[in-house]
């Protein structure tokens, strides 16, 4: 079968030669050759000049997901398991055990593949036609390397329908219990893989957890959209005065009874609230903070949400900043990527404004190490967290 060609359109070629792993479909002058989606297409600039190589897929925006730049390298197992591998040892280099992103899509080489490994079971998640195709393989390649207990795949992300794949959670391989406990820095965390958030939990906020030791000694500390408790918890054991967490989901708020408990940690309340109203109710009982922790879910899923989320960040920073005591700390998180570094720090500027208070940005953390940002996408950098001393 004679190999796909594409050829791009004068002038596209700049970014993808850059670094940028996406094809996109407007962006082709003319196919050559034999076209079929998960096979390999060779890609090329309007002169013919090899760019590179990757899966296509006819019924995706994104027509090819670039895997290699060698014109002449072989995409085979071999392939694919050197990548994980290399990827793999990265952490380990940096440190991470126990749990954490082992592979991170288009930033480690293999687009639209995720893997994340807790404690011994592993949860995965595929988001490419062309990765789809070939699962089985990687699921070999997965118990190569790291023996799991068993493979749980979450691809439930609704762009997998972009990609003209069906949504699909389950056991792939071994057994996965309901819940297991992982450990998070000194933590142990009990999380659900099969319902939890992501692919489990929110691995990308790990190392973030740690750096909270700096804020929170003798503080009281309120965490807003708290999830299972990675701020909060973290918090408290970092000798917080006390803490409190606001999440609107019962389960959420229970999960974090239960971790709390598994660390003998007392000096937390988990409350089940939805957290805009309740910083207003704050407000109106005259109740203040050290530290205001916001780490809500992405306001903006998609480009034209954008603005929308810009006023929802708003809101609840206005708000936040209201309630924290003079010489206190706002940590405030965005994970949507629409909603660039320039973009968030601007919001921080009007919250602080319209709230009348005085501010300084004295750090800006972004996702943990285990998930890179691959400099020529843009995409891979989503997770943001500006903390900010309040003056007055």
């Amino acid at each position: 079968m004679e190999n796909c060609r594409i050829i791009l359109k004068p002038l596209e070629e700049t970014r993808i030669i850059e670094g940028h792993p996406w094809v996109y479909n407007n962006e082709i002058k003319n196919i050559e050759g034999s076209i079929k989606s998960g096979e390999i297409a060779y890609v090329y600039d309007h002169q013919r000049n090899f760019i590179g190589k990757g899966f296509l897929n006819t019924a995706s925006k994104i027509f090819v997901r670039i895997l290699s730049r060698d014109e002449n390298e072989i995409i085979d197992h071999h392939f694919f398991e050197s990548i994980i591998h290399k990827s793999n040892q990265m952490r380990l280099e940096l440190g991470f055990q126990n749990s954490y992103r082992v592979l991170f899509g288009e930033a480690d080489g293999i687009p639209g593949f995720i893997v994340d490994k807790y404690d011994d079971y592993l949860s995965i998640q595929i988001l490419s036609y062309g990765i789809d195709v070939i699962k089985s393989m990687f699921i070999d390649i997965l118990v190569d390397l790291f023996h799991p207990k068993g493979i749980y795949e979450r691809s439930d992300a609704s762009v997998r329908k972009k990609e003209g794949l069906e949504l699909f959670t389950g056991t792939i391989y071994g057994e996965v219990p309901d819940t297991i406990i992982i450990k998070e820095n000194h933590l142990n965390m009990e999380i659900n893989i099969k319902t939890g958030q992501k692919t489990g939990t929110f691995l990308d906020q790990q190392e973030n957890h740690k750096k909270l030791k700096d804020y929170v000694v003798d503080k009281t500390v309120l965490d807003c959209f708290s999830h299972i408790g990675g701020f909060g918890l973290h918090a408290a054991s970092f000798g917080a005065k006390s803490v409190t967490c606001l999440d609107i989901s019962e389960q959420a708020v229970n999960q974090i009874k239960r971790n709390a408990e598994l660390n003998n940690i007392e000096h937390i309340t988990a409350l089940k609230k939805d957290v805009f109203q309740a910083l207003r109710d704050y407000q109106e009982q005259k109740e203040q903070f050290d530290v205001i922790i916001l780490d809500p879910p992405a306001f903006a899923k998609k480009r034209e949400d954008t603005k929308k989320a810009y006023q929802g960040y708003k809101e609840i920073n206005l708000q936040a900043l209201k309630l924290i005591k003079p010489g206190g700390t706002l940590i405030t998180c965005s994970c949507s990527h629409f909603m660039t570094p320039e973009l968030f720090m601007e919001m921080t500027k009007d919250a602080s404004k319209d709230a009348n208070r005085l501010v300084q940005m004295i750090d800006f953390w972004i996702q943990g190490r285990d998930h890179p940002m691959l400099i020529s996408s843009d995409e891979s950098l989503y997770l943001k967290c500006i903390v900010l001393k309040v003056k007055k």
